[in-house]
């Protein structure tokens, strides 16, 4: 039975992913949340191969311990899924600098910390897969979402790093980059500061009604959790990065060709720095 540990597992992917493997029989599934409560909904498909861990993400000796107990329960990790994470939305000059801390917390540091926590046991076994949940806005960017884009680029390009130092030991890393879905990623998973300055009047509504765009969204938390759950298991053929849902997909697309004409559009100035 492989085993899979999936952290943020109270809502959105996590709960969904979760969830999934739980109806597998040949899968162990190890689910974090900070409260116990936010996790009852296993109780109906644990028949032994479910292991529920409390922890705060943003604590890193909590972590710590979290990855004992699993270890505990499981002598082998084979897939470690960094998924909690919380949303922030203000304009980048009203931002709450202790909030945005916080989230980055969460966000970044905590899934570092986890990652760190495990790799030793990867490292051991020189397999398993490591998928680290980025976003759309890891790859590109919107107005009155500065720093939650700024703790997801900031997971990608941990994610790049780690992957190039630790493939040959047969560890791979997946990352994943969803658009809106319909979890709560923008509602109890958030911090909102609406824009009071003036300057910034324009972004008020957009802030405003995230709630609603997020109900509305077009992205399936369980067809998200599949397209997870299929690409670790396709082996050789696993993807390094994996936009899901048409925004990802278009709007990262656009980024990289724009970031790409405008690179080579600068190429003499570019190469004009180094000292030949």
């Amino acid at each position: 039975m492989k085993t899979w540990m999936i952290t943020g597992t109270s809502s959105g992917f996590g709960k969904a992913l979760a969830t999934r493997l739980a109806l597998q029989n040949n899968v162990k599934v190890i689910a974090t949340a900070r409260k116990e409560k936010d996790l009852a909904y296993l109780d109906e498909y644990d028949h032994g191969q479910i292991k529920k861990i409390i922890v705060d993400i943003a604590d890193p000796k909590a972590i710590r311990e979290a990855a004992k107990q699993a270890l505990n329960f499981s002598e082998k990790i084979d897939v470690l899924v960094n998924n909690a994470g919380l949303g922030y939305f203000s304009t980048i000059e009203e931002s709450d600098m202790q909030a945005v801390r916080y989230m980055f917390e969460v966000d970044f540091f905590g899934l570092a910390e986890m990652t760190n926590a495990l790799l030793p046991q990867f490292r051991t076994n020189q397999d398993g897969v490591i998928v680290n949940i980025s976003s759309a806005l890891g790859l590109t960017t919107l107005p009155t979402m500065g720093f939650y884009s700024a703790a997801k680029f900031a997971v990608e390009g941990y994610s790049d790093a780690l992957r190039q130092e630790i493939s040959s030991m047969g560890i791979k890393v997946l990352t994943v980059e969803p658009s809106g879905a319909r979890t709560n990623w923008a509602g109890s998973s958030s911090e909102k500061k609406i824009p009071t300055i003036a300057a910034y009047e324009q972004f008020k509504d957009m802030i405003a009604t995230t709630d609603q765009a997020v109900d509305n969204a077009p992205g399936d938390p369980m067809l998200i959790a599949q397209a997870i759950i299929d690409a670790v298991n396709s082996g050789d053929e696993m993807p390094e990065h994996l936009p899901l849902g048409e925004f990802a997909y278009q709007a990262s697309l656009s980024k990289l060709r724009s970031l790409m004409s405008e690179i080579e559009s600068h190429r003499e100035l570019s190469l004009s720095t180094d000292d030949k």
